[in-house]
């Protein structure tokens, strides 16, 4: 076809008969993608696409614009990128306020304006929960069903899964994996043995993420220690819970609630091992055969600077901030409190502020909503019974550089440069709009 004859094809019909299909045509892709013809197999949905009523979104997904602020981050830091499941697709365990995003908080009837002493301390952190073990009562909270990172905050969830399944004085062989991990680590030794008491106190006081590996192994392998540890959460109905590393290390996928913590904070009050290993100040522990022991001291100062402590699990990492899970008893009154994505370094300050709150306000304030029980358990649990293994043929004599003293020393002093470099960001942006005035 010659250039004239491509013209007169290009000019044939007139304009009206054209737009009038091009209309139809937009007409008939519209009624299709109106009618919700579903995507070919293997398609993931456009970008924008709302999720199916009652389905959370995948973990580990970052929150699309518009997303509700259970989805935003604390103030003064970056959006986190774990999705929280839509208002109408939450699981509202524990009650119906709790499926709120913001400060949740019944205070008692007042005149035209809240004492000061009622209110609740400003914590700069994305979720919390304060609540009465005893009772049950959630006395206060700040998102507390959001999705988070926990931290070593997850090692509470590790210890009450696993003290009751294995035997304390059973020992345990220190796999490369176990001996390798890094950072936090009391310095287990690739095929030397270990007691589980003793790796349980260097989990929980020092926060030793080599021990966390090696306890999970124990139960046979890694991942039927971590199997275990999301059997366990779903037995408590800690549903907002996925747990990837027994350490709480930052893993795809990994995520937790401040309201769950809470469930596992009362759990472990149900476990004497555990609050007696919390409230130690100092342990031994023999990380080497025929070696004097090293001094593991508690990570939590708390024991010795409120009054009432019973113990505390600090965690922090680059993505998941400061998080902590604390318990305090006064009187005849016990309380858990638990913190996630906050201002590093400052979560037991914030931890100590909402349990004095708590302390004031329990039996004041109407609860927002109540810790649950757990699930009747189908079967009892039977204990892992360990084969005592003897001790590994010792190798030649290395250089080994002291995990603990130096890997603390260095661990400490980053985290406080980080954190005063934090504080000064936080301090130049500016609140968010749905956080309330300060007292």
């Amino acid at each position: 076809m010659d250039q004239k004859s491509a013209g007169q094809e290009r000019s044939s019909g007139s304009p009206g008969r054209r737009r009038a299909s091009l209309l139809a045509a937009g007409l008939a892709l519209a009624s299709t993608v109106a009618a919700g013809t579903p995507p070919a197999a293997g398609t993931s949905p456009a970008a924008g696409t709302p999720p199916a009523a009652g389905t959370p979104p995948a973990a580990g997904t970052p929150p699309a614009a518009g997303t509700p602020p259970a989805a935003r981050a604390a103030p003064g830091w970056p959006a986190r990128h774990l999705a929280a499941p839509a208002p109408s697709a939450r699981r509202t365990v524990g009650g119906p306020q709790l499926a709120g995003h913001g400060i949740v908080v019944n205070y008692p009837p007042h005149g035209r304006r809240l004492p000061r002493a009622w209110r609740l301390p400003r914590v700069r952190a994305s979720a919390y929960v304060v609540a009465d073990a005893g009772t049950g009562q959630v006395l206060a909270a700040k998102d507390p069903h959001g999705w988070y990172r926990p931290a070593s905050t997850l090692k509470v969830l590790t210890a009450i899964t696993l003290m009751p399944a294995l035997n304390p004085d059973a020992t345990v062989v220190a796999s490369r994996r176990a001996a390798n991990v890094q950072p936090s680590k009391v310095g287990l030794v690739e095929g030397d043995s270990y007691r589980v008491a003793d790796l349980f106190r260097a989990l929980l006081l020092i926060s030793a993420n080599d021990a966390a590996i090696s306890l999970a192994q124990a139960t046979g392998s890694f991942a039927r220690g971590v199997a275990m540890m999301n059997a366990k959460a779903h037995l408590l109905q800690a549903y907002d819970t996925v747990a990837k590393r027994p350490n709480g290390l930052d893993a795809r996928g990994q995520h937790v609630s401040a309201y769950d913590e809470a469930l596992f904070a009362r759990q472990a009050l149900k476990i004497p091992g555990f609050m007696r290993d919390e409230a130690l100040r100092v342990a031994r522990f023999p990380r080497r055969p025929h070696h004097r022991p090293v001094k593991l001291w508690n990570q939590n100062t708390m024991l010795d600077t409120y009054p009432g402590d019973l113990g505390g699990k600090i965690g922090w990492t680059t993505r998941a901030k400061g998080t902590f899970i604390g318990w305090a008893r006064r009187g005849r009154h016990t309380l858990v409190v638990t913190i996630l994505h906050c201002t590093p370094l400052a979560q037991m300050v914030y931890g100590a502020q909402l349990l004095n709150w708590g302390f004031a306000m329990d039996g004041k304030v109407r609860p927002v909503g109540t810790l649950v029980h757990p699930l009747p358990a189908a079967t009892a649990g039977r204990r892992h019974r360990l084969t005592p293994r003897p001790p590994a043929v010792p190798r030649p004599a290395a250089v080994l550089v002291p995990s603990i003293p130096l890997a603390a020393g260095l661990g400490t002093l980053a985290l406080a440069v980080l954190a005063g470099v934090a504080v000064v960001v936080v301090s130049r942006r500016r609140r968010r709009p749905e956080d309330p005035p300060g007292p």
